[in-house]
């Protein structure tokens, strides 16, 4: 799915050399300051955000799963010039190996699409804690677990997700890039790819909202900001969605409000 979504995603080095972002204010809000920072951006993807979150001033390293979604991201950063660290692993392993050698970060980051990948959210939780110094925040923006609830059609289609319940996703990841029409490549969007199809089918995992908050606060962080939201940035995961500034995705007329994304800073006392 790397190259269909990078297909589209117009000059983005370009874009990134002269200053630009691929950052949402609602990630940036949490974050807060970052100028000297070293932060820790686990599920990186292609690396749009972490070179993004270099340009804030951040000692950056990206971690990925993907082969292709690190080389891409490393790729991006030698075009742009924003040096940043990407290092390809499961995250699970890389937060083991990260306490082991005595890592710690400012900042640790993850934003959507996170915890749906995530079939233990206490491991996941407490390597986080462990590679933040004292003082430091770990900041996650995700889709809702209510929004799953529904299916494309805003039909109420399945029950609240809980217990990490797996599902599988025999048509894989498609290409949501495309499907946002924009919302995703603040560079320009490409026509890129066409009728992307994925053969490689996968697992999700179902939390909601109070399993994540209560596995950060057993690993002993201090959760100081839980927000949630009533539209998607970027993303048109439903059908009819309206288009605020800012590349606010909100439902269509006629449909109640709903949490669509949620929003977690917790600190390391």
């Amino acid at each position: 799915m790397v190259g269909a979504h990078d297909s589209h995603r117009g000059d983005l080095a370009g874009f990134l050399r002269t200053g630009g972002s691929t950052l949402f204010p609602e990630e940036l809000e949490l974050l807060g300051g970052l100028e000297g920072k070293t932060l820790a951006h686990l599920q990186c993807n292609s690396g749009g955000d972490s070179l993004s979150l270099v340009l804030r001033g951040a000692d950056v390293t990206g971690v990925d799963i993907s082969d292709e979604a690190i080389s891409s991201a490393r790729r991006l950063s030698a075009e742009a010039g924003i040096p940043a660290n990407f290092e390809r692993a499961d995250v699970y392993d890389w937060l083991e190996a990260a306490i082991r050698r005595g890592c710690r970060f400012d900042a640790v980051f993850s934003s959507y699409g996170i915890v749906c990948w995530l079939p233990d959210l206490d491991t996941w939780a407490r390597g986080i804690a462990a590679v933040l110094t004292r003082g430091g925040r770990f900041v996650l923006v995700d889709f809702h677990p209510a929004a799953d609830m529904f299916d494309e059609r805003w039909e109420h289609a399945s029950a609240y997700p809980s217990g990490g319940e797996r599902q599988s996703l025999e048509e894989g990841v498609g290409d949501y890039v495309a499907e946002s029409e924009g919302g995703l490549t603040p560079a320009g969007f490409v026509e890129g790819t066409q009728d992307f199809e994925n053969p490689d089918h996968g697992y999700l995992f179902r939390w909601g909202l109070g399993e994540v908050v209560t596995a950060l606060a057993a690993a002993g962080l201090r959760v100081v900001a839980l927000k949630e939201y009533s539209y998607v940035n970027g993303e048109r995961p439903f059908s009819g969605m309206r288009e605020l500034p800012g590349r606010r995705m909100v439902p269509p007329e006629g449909v109640p409000a709903v949490p669509l994304m949620f929003g977690i800073c917790a600190e390391k006392a």
